[in-house]
């Protein structure tokens, strides 16, 4: 039978390329995006691979939308095998120059949604006992950086209810994973929010983003990053914590000797051993 993966985000970047390597590999991709009119670059490069990919629109941030298509998809394709938690935005601002908007937008986008998502595949994954779900961080999620405090915040509170999760869920066949990508060539660093005027942290500021402008121009390919996506997704392996490439393994190590996940989960699974 044919699996069923839902990815969020894949209008462009890692999140295109990983829906379309999941297809290339046989799964019926469920692709979606807030804003279907923006599906040309992937549709286009579903046909130069040979593939197809079942488009739909979806607001990450709109939870009854969220689900609603996630009703659908149970209804039309037997379950969701697969959940891949792609869709994120980024900010840019010191924690004085963060709006409170700036830090919900931040938690609704990359913690919040995620979540949602989570709890609406589960009890389907949990019925038929066996599930993958996906979440797509950051190296931003085990090293706290400056001018990412809004982000970085919110990637922490990602890995940190996902990692809690993983035990839980694996005694229900159900596997739960991060994946933490460093600098990825994208559209992710156009879309990220900043403050106007840097203030008494110009100098600061300035020396962030020359320093991030520079991590950038040597970033790791969207296709490269997706690729390594997929090939977690696809993996026979179980892994808590997966990078997309061997700068992002480490980068997060100088946060994390535990770089696969094994460590913790080897001691919270005796947690809630029973006897």
């Amino acid at each position: 039978m044919t699996e069923v993966a839902l990815i969020t985000g894949t209008s462009s970047g890692m999140g295109l390329h990983a829906a379309i390597e999941l297809a290339r590999h046989g799964l019926h991709v469920v692709a979606t995006m807030r804003d279907v009119g923006k599906a040309d670059r992937l549709r286009a490069a579903a046909s130069a691979a040979g593939v197809e990919v079942d488009v739909r629109a979806l607001d990450v941030v709109d939870h009854a939308a969220a689900a609603t298509l996630v009703a659908e998809i149970e209804a039309e394709l037997g379950g969701i095998d697969v959940l891949l938690n792609n869709a994120g935005r980024g900010g840019v601002a010191t924690a004085e120059q963060a709006s409170m908007e700036l830090v919900r937008d931040q938690l609704e986008v990359n913690y919040l949604a995620p979540v949602n998502l989570t709890k609406l595949v589960l009890p389907g994954m949990r019925e038929r006992g066996n599930g993958r779900i996906f979440t797509i961080t950051s190296v931003g999620g085990a090293v706290g950086q400056p001018f990412a405090d809004t982000y970085c915040g919110a990637k922490f509170a990602v890995e940190g209810f996902m990692q809690s999760l993983a035990p839980v869920a694996e005694q229900f066949g159900i596997r739960v994973s991060v994946i933490e990508p460093a600098a990825v060539a994208s559209d992710f660093v156009s879309n990220a929010e900043r403050p106007d005027d840097g203030g008494p942290y110009s100098a600061l500021l300035d020396a962030y983003i020359a320093r991030t402008a520079g991590a950038f121009a040597n970033a790791q390919t969207s296709e490269s990053a997706g690729t390594a996506i997929a090939a977690a997704v696809l993996s026979d392996e179980y892994r808590f914590r997966w990078q997309t490439s061997d700068g992002a393994t480490a980068f997060v190590s100088a946060s994390l000797a535990d770089t696969d996940g094994s460590r913790v989960l080897g001691v919270t699974r005796g947690w809630i051993a029973a006897g």
